[in-house]
C-alpha cells in the first residue's frame, strides 16, 4: 500500500470507519511489535505496547498531518509509548531467547539440511536480537524498514549526528556479532 493508499484509509478512519482501522493495522501490526520488541525485549510487554500504539492511533489521528509518511508517525507513537512504558513499568528487559536456534542445536540434522536453514536472515536476525535495545532498533529502522536519518530522527527525538554515531558503532557491534555466530555454527556442523 502507498503513502496515498494510507492517506485515503486514514481519511475514512477520521470519518468513523472502523474497517480503515483494520486494515491499517493489519499492514503495520508486525513493524509495530517488532519496534516496541527492540526496545523492551519482552514478548509479551511488546504486544501489550502494540495494543495502546494503534488506540493512540486511533485516538489521535485526527493530529496526523500529511507532512510526513503515516509509517513515521506511527513508528513515533510506537517508540514513544514502550520508551514510555519502560520508565514508567521499569520493565525487566532481558535479551530474546531465540527458540529456533536452541532447536537447531538440538536437532541432528544433516549438513545440506541444516545449511539451508542457516541462511542469511536468520544470522542477521539474531545478531540484531543480541545488541543493546536502541541500536537494534536504529538498524532495523534504517535498514530493515527503510527509514531515513530525518525519518528516524522524527521517530526518536535523537539528533542526526547521533543516529549517524549509533548507527556506525552498532554497524561494528553487528558485524563482531555476525562473526562469531558463524564461527560458532561452522564449529558445530563440523
Amino acid at each position: 500500500m502507498s503513502s496515498e493508499e494510507d492517506f485515503i484509509h486514514i481519511e475514512k478512519i477520521r470519518q468513523g470507519d472502523f474497517e480503515a482501522l483494520s486494515y491499517i493495522v493489519d499492514k503495520y501490526k508486525d513493524m509495530v511489535y517488532n519496534i516496541a520488541l527492540k526496545i523492551v525485549k519482552n514478548k509479551i510487554e511488546a504486544e501489550d505496547i502494540a495494543q495502546e500504539s494503534f488506540i493512540k492511533v486511533y485516538q489521535q489521528i485526527h493530529t496526523f498531518k500529511k507532512e510526513s509518511k503515516f509509517s513515521t508517525w506511527l513508528y513515533t507513537i510506537t517508540y514513544r509509548t514502550a520508551i514510555y512504558g519502560l520508565r514508567k513499568n521499569k520493565i525487566n528487559t532481558q535479551p530474546i531467547v531465540n527458540e529456533d536456534h536452541e532447536k537447531l542445536k538440538s536437532q541432528n540434522l544433516s549438513q545440506q539440511e541444516s545449511l539451508q536453514y542457516k541462511d542469511t536472515q536468520y544470522f542477521v536476525k539474531l545478531a540484531i536480537n543480541s545488541l543493546p535495545s536502541i541500536e537494534g532498533l536504529l538498524i532495523t529502522l534504517f535498514y530493515i524498514d527503510e527509514n531515513s536519518i530525518e525519518e528516524i530522527h522524527d521517530i526518536t527525538g535523537l539528533s542526526k549526528s547521533n543516529i549517524k554515531i549509533k548507527l556506525f558503532r552498532a554497524r561494528k557491534k553487528l558485524k563482531k556479532q555476525l562473526n562469531g555466530l558463524l564461527k560458532d555454527e561452522l564449529k558445530n556442523i563440523l
